[in-house]
């Protein structure tokens, strides 16, 4: 433990590249600070001309043995040919080492751009390779990482926050009230997809996680991988009204089910993992205030203007699941 009431207070430069010292990647000295709040994560230039992406875990998230179940996953990706960035094997302490009082791993650097998500053809390439990430991920599910459902991505997070007392009293009625319509709509909405099998998720596919080259679409980033509905990989991708949702939605899948068969009954889920995401996001940012980067990138989180507007983003999504649930 650190003595600092905030660990990455002593993640300093110094320390970044003794870390990789340690391992064998002897750096330049020119690093850049990525963007990431929930790891530090660092882009190292080494003396051999090469770059490598240094990724220091929050202490105190993922046990070793979940990050140790990301790495293997990757590299079962890796071997299925399924365009992922996985961690390197640093020697005698495989894919997860530790310095200063910090775990850390170490992926090839892999440049791109975010992938152009109004062409129909991009969302049918990417639909053909989260086919094959998830032809992987019903192979298995994963033990010690956990699930995303509506307990661990609804429920909890709403009871955790109103048991911290993070809603301010004024808004709290309103707020309490909106949550609790927005999961009964959402438990709705899972009722109507059917009981689906979850796989290995990547957990995360914005568009900062998804690279683009010439060669096609690569994954980066598979901290968030958890077991869940194939549909959270999917809904991230789709932008605008119901019916343009709908019409990309339709690309990815025709993508898709070249690889992986996918249950129409997924489709009912978009809008309900996106209000669980609404929520969880929330609980996260109050669990990780003392960081003092979540101040700094949120000042608006907290406020009671802050809380009126989740509780009317929670009031429009079940509309909005209402609204999905009749085009189907």
């Amino acid at each position: 433990m650190h003595s600092s009431a905030h660990p990455f207070e002593a993640l300093t430069p110094d320390v970044v590249l003794d870390a990789l010292d340690g391992v064998g990647l002897r750096g330049d000295g020119r690093l850049l600070q990525l963007n990431s709040y929930e790891n530090r994560v660092f882009q190292v230039w080494l003396e051999d001309g090469s770059r490598v992406v240094a990724k220091f875990y929050r202490p105190d998230r993922w046990s070793d043995d979940q990050i140790l179940e990301e790495h293997a996953f990757a590299h079962e990706l890796v071997q299925a040919e399924v365009p992922v960035v996985a961690p390197l094997d640093l020697g005698s302490t495989g894919t997860l080492a530790r310095h200063a009082g910090f775990r850390f791993s170490v992926s090839p650097y892999r440049g791109g751009r975010e992938p152009d998500l109004e062409d129909p053809a991009t969302l049918e390439w990417i639909g053909r390779f989260l086919g094959r990430l998830h032809a992987v991920g019903r192979r298995r599910p994963f033990v010690a990482r956990p699930s995303l459902d509506i307990q661990t991505f609804g429920v909890e997070p709403r009871d955790w926050l109103l048991a911290h007392d993070i809603v301010p009293p004024d808004a709290q009625p309103a707020w309490r009230a909106a949550a609790e319509r927005a999961l009964e709509r959402v438990q709705r909405c899972f009722e109507q997809a059917g009981p689906g099998r979850a796989v290995r998720l990547h957990g995360d596919v914005h568009r900062g996680n998804l690279l683009w080259t010439q060669a096609g679409p690569h994954f980066v980033d598979l901290d968030d991988a958890r077991n869940g509905p194939p549909m959270q990989d999917l809904w991230m991708l789709l932008s605008g009204n119901a019916n343009g949702m709908r019409m990309q939605l339709s690309h990815v899948w025709r993508g898709y089910e070249h690889f992986s068969e996918l249950d129409r009954g997924q489709w009912h889920l978009v809008e309900a993992l996106r209000t669980l995401r609404i929520l969880h996001h929330s609980a996260w940012l109050a669990r990780r205030w003392e960081d003092p980067a979540f101040p700094a990138a949120f000042p608006w989180f907290g406020s009671s203007n802050y809380w009126a507007e989740q509780t009317s983003r929670l009031r429009d999504q079940c509309d909005a699941m209402d609204e999905w649930s009749s085009l189907l």
